[in-house]
């Protein structure tokens, strides 16, 4: 337990000497997690509202997919990322191996099948009904997703959580292809794994903690959203 307690204690201290290096640690985690969710949801969105309202053969293959993707560890995210942006692999040419475009990419592919499944889930949940009602009232197909969507907002909020909270916690996908360089792609998950590996408990507890803050700073202000918008 004391070392627990020290390791607190040095954490604060770290934290209120707004060390650069750990604040631009911060900063990377959450340009490169935001910037993931972003992608996972404008992906995710349309897709699972697709899989929820449309009939076609093959939908049941598709949904299963979906949901395991939604299980898929991230080390085998990093695998394929890492493959597709080799020097000799499809997209080398791009040179975004180690780069944080490729963290984003790595962490958009983990986020988007939880973005999809969500979604296809919320928008389940409207009832048929509803819909016939508006296509009967004259509504056009567009018109009638888009309100589907809107009556599916609140429980849709849930996968940006899911979605921001699994990619800003994993670390396999983000080693694979990002390595872990200080100063351009060390994320607070990486950096914790380092710093713990090289015995730095005081840096690794205080990066842990910087990292539990920030997740709930974003899941309060959405919740705030969500139940705002519910009352």
């Amino acid at each position: 337990m004391s070392p627990i307690l020290d390791g607190l204690r040095q954490a604060a201290a770290l934290l209120l000497s707004r060390d650069p290096e750990v604040w631009a640690i911060l900063w990377l985690s959450l340009q490169v997690s935001g910037t993931a969710t972003l992608v996972a949801l404008l992906i995710g969105v349309p897709l699972g509202a697709t899989l929820a309202l449309a009939r076609f053969a093959g939908r049941g293959l598709a949904v299963s997919l979906v949901n395991t993707g939604m299980g898929v560890p991230p080390v085998v995210v990093g695998l394929f990322v890492s493959i597709l942006l080799w020097r000799s692999g499809p997209l080398g040419e791009l040179e975004l191996l180690y780069t944080p475009a490729a963290i984003v990419v790595a962490q958009a592919m983990i986020a988007a099948p939880i973005v999809t499944g969500i979604t296809l889930a919320a928008v389940q949940n409207v009832p048929e009904m509803f819909r016939l009602q508006l296509l009967a009232l004259g509504a056009s197909r567009t018109q009638m997703v888009w309100v589907v969507l809107r009556e599916a907002r609140l429980p849709m909020l849930a996968a940006v959580m899911a979605g921001f909270g699994g990619v800003i916690s994993e670390i396999g996908a983000s080693l694979m292809v990002g390595g872990n360089i200080k100063g351009q792609t060390r994320t607070l998950t990486t950096a914790m794994v380092l710093e713990t590996n090289k015995g730095n408990f005081d840096v690794a507890i205080a990066l842990s903690i910087l990292l539990l803050v920030l997740v709930f700073l974003v899941n309060w202000a959405l919740t705030w959203v969500q139940q705002r918008r519910a009352s």
